[in-house]
């Protein structure tokens, strides 16, 4: 195979930032429109073709990672009365479709993104069901650009009642009671920022939409909104970027009307997530890691919601992450019951507890050791509550507790039946850099014997947990013969937000060293050898593996680095970087450039050294994170590489962060796995 790169112009740039020289010679890739850019682009695109095309098993595993895709998937319902509503993809679909279903059972389809748009690239980004099931409003984007409209239908016809309205990207939205009005995130045209507004269904958003909440706030905040079932109440909260912190405020809509909310604060100021949930029995319940980084559920009166009043639910637990609840008091109980989901070391489990004081009466059995999505009851509570499950083997199906029995039964399957490898999965502890206990999930064929090829995935960051799920690449990748291992670095949410905690901003570097051992670990036990071992992340694990390959470059054989960051200097002036400051800090501040500097994949490449192979991959419509990251890192390594394995860019057009179709989530999928195999001896059949 050719080592024949795309010439790529070096710059002797050099910035001086506080006190900092920084070189950034490959800075004319971050205009892709400039045509010395789009000539590079051009190149590289065929060289990576030619490869790829070239790879064993290619066109193989894409054939296998379909028909494991196969399965298709269903969603929990979403009660609105006796109607409820859920998403599904179709074995042979490319893309999932809503649905309702009324009294009688019978179902139909409510929205179609294929219909809104043959051309396959409309993305359906979010829904919302009115109180009484009678309107929708939902979200849809293009091409991965996620520029989002907002629009409302009537359930009944499909009529289509407003929209497009636009500037309401990644915002939340709550309906009032009776469906008449709604309070939703937007920034309106001439806006310096997004703030809430209420609106009324069938008026002009620009003209008549009323500022509720978020005059004067930063352009980086986030709202999330909720309105009580009753309409009384609307808790309000406000985040800056992804950061796991909080203001709260509570607003009793009776008063003045849901135009002037009387908001009150709960939590100003404060280090630490809360959220506020008024239920009809006339509490407040506080979901909060505040004073406990592991989360607890708390109580506490509407008329006093002082710190010093609430009061313990479900209190911390050492070990397990509480992650949700929901609560059941239907007249066909003996007593209101409320039900609590937990991460326990990546993996969930779900507890019943009596909702007046808090005892634990018992747990929701479940299939096996796996993840469960969300809690969902009735609005009116009753005596059930619906959850997805998977694992690494059983596609997500849904399941329904009766809590009059205490029983767990099959409510809903993935709508395809595919036969899945058999493998075995074992989650195993490592000692850390410092000491830490890290655990990594690994799945392997149940014969092996001996070193074998092996994927290691990580991504470490923004509290995010990595946990048991069904997935085609694994299992194609172990259906081979290989081993795929999923690891619980810090950063990440697996342990609560100390364990986020320590992998964020200056802490940064324990992510890396938490993935070297986890590498060193499987090479030790037997798992493979540096020969063998490739590397996989995207987005802040694709800045993981850049991190890694630049790091300890004899510890990998190939890295496939997906939308990465990789240039921590000027990571956020472009794309959605501006919101994660919070994650990794600013080059603005002294201090924190020099974190960034210590760590910053593009800025640790050094002429002459033997890195492994390595495959970037992008989207052409990626706003989240800018392809110029890969772009320069690619340049880069390819200058500097000294190793003989290959450095490939693969850029995808018409696709963004996340929202690909079936058939392009297999062809990235199938280009991925060929790319590591091939560098780490897999034969793909």
């Amino acid at each position: 195979m050719t080592r024949k790169y795309p010439p790529a112009h070096r710059d002797d740039r050099i910035d001086l930032l506080h006190g900092y020289k920084v070189a950034d010679p490959y800075r004319w890739l971050e205009d892709a429109q400039s045509e010395q850019s789009r000539s590079w682009l051009v190149a590289q695109d065929q060289l990576c073709e030619e490869v790829l095309s070239r790879l064993p098993g290619r066109a193989a595993v894409r054939r296998r990672i379909t028909t494991l895709l196969g399965t298709g998937t269903v969603s929990a319902p979403v009660w609105r009365g006796e109607h409820r509503f859920f998403i599904r993809r179709m074995p042979d679909a490319e893309r999932p479709v809503l649905l309702t279903v009324d009294p009688s059972g019978a179902e139909r389809v409510l929205l179609d993104p294929l219909l809104l748009d043959p051309s396959g690239l409309t993305v359906l980004e979010s829904w919302y069901v009115a109180p009484l099931g009678d309107r929708l409003a939902y979200k849809t984007s293009r091409g991965g650009d996620e520029e989002s409209f907002l629009y409302v239908v009537d359930v009944a016809t499909g009529t289509a009642l407003e929209g497009p309205i636009g500037g309401v990207r990644h915002g939340a939205l709550a309906w009032l009671p009776d469906g008449t009005a709604y309070y939703y995130v937007r920034r309106r045209p001439g806006d310096t920022s997004r703030r809430v507004h209420l609106h009324r269904v069938g008026t002009d958003p620009d003209r008549d939409d009323v500022v509720v909440f978020g005059d004067g706030m930063p352009d980086t905040t986030d709202y999330g909104i909720l309105v009580s079932v009753d309409g009384h109440w609307l808790s309000l909260g406000a985040s800056q970027g992804t950061e796991n912190r909080s203001d709260v405020w509570l607003g009793d809509l009776t008063v003045a009307g849901p135009e002037a909310p009387q908001l009150r604060p709960v939590q100003v100021g404060v280090d630490a997530d809360t959220g506020v949930y008024m239920w009809r029995d006339g509490r407040a319940y506080l979901f909060t890691d505040r004073d406990a980084p592991r989360s607890r559920l708390c109580v506490a009166s509407p008329a006093d919601l002082r710190y010093e009043a609430w009061r313990d639910l479900v209190s911390e637990d050492p070990e397990a992450v509480l992650t949700d609840f929901a609560i059941l008091d239907g007249p066909e109980l003996d007593r209101p019951l409320l039900v609590v989901g937990w991460t326990r070391h990546a993996v969930n489990e779900i507890t019943v507890h009596d909702l007046e004081t808090g005892e634990r009466l018992g747990t929701v059995p479940t299939p096996g050791t796996g993840s469960i999505g969300g809690l969902f009851e009735r609005p009116e509570g009753g005596h059930e509550v619906w959850f997805s499950y998977t694992d690494g083997t059983s596609p997500g199906a849904i399941l329904r507790y009766d809590a009059r029995d205490g029983s767990t039964g099959l409510w809903a399957t993935a709508p395809g039946a595919v036969p899945v490898p058999r493998v075995l999965s074992s989650q195993v502890s490592y000692r850390s850099a410092d000491g830490t206990t890290v655990r990594m999930l690994i799945v392997e064929p149940l014969d092996r014997t001996g070193p074998r090829p092996t994927v290691l995935f990580g991504y470490g960051g923004f509290g995010s947990s990595q946990v048991p799920a069904y997935d085609p690449s694994i299992l194609a990748w172990v259906e081979a013969g290989g081993v795929y291992v999923v690891t619980n670095l810090r950063g990440g949410g697996e342990e609560g937000e100390d364990w986020h905690r320590a992998g964020m901003r200056e802490n940064k570097q324990r992510v890396f060293d938490d993935f070297h051992a986890a590498a060193q670990a499987l090479i030790d036990g037997g798992w493979t050898t540096p020969a063998q071992l490739g590397a996989y992340g995207g987005s802040n694990g694709g800045l993981l593996v850049g991190g890694a390959l630049v790091q300890r470059p004899d510890l990998y054989r190939a890295v496939v680095c997906e939308a990465p960051l990789l240039d921590m200097v000027r990571y956020e002036t472009v794309g959605m970087g501006g919101l994660w400051v919070s994650e990794y800090g600013s080059a603005q501040h002294p201090e924190e450039l020099g974190w960034l500097l210590g760590y910053s994949p593009y800025h640790q490449v050094r002429e002459g050294t033997p890195y492994p192979a390595v495959l970037f991959t992008v989207s052409a419509n990626d706003v989240r994170v800018d392809p110029m990251h890969a772009r320069k890192m690619c340049a880069a390594l390819q200058f500097a590489t000294a190793g003989e394995g290959l450095i490939l860019l693969r850029s995808e057009p018409e696709a963004g962060h996340k929202g690909r179709s079936t058939t392009r989530m297999a062809a990235l999928a199938a280009d991925t796995l060929a790319f590591l195999a091939w560098h780490t001896g897999l034969e793909l059949h």
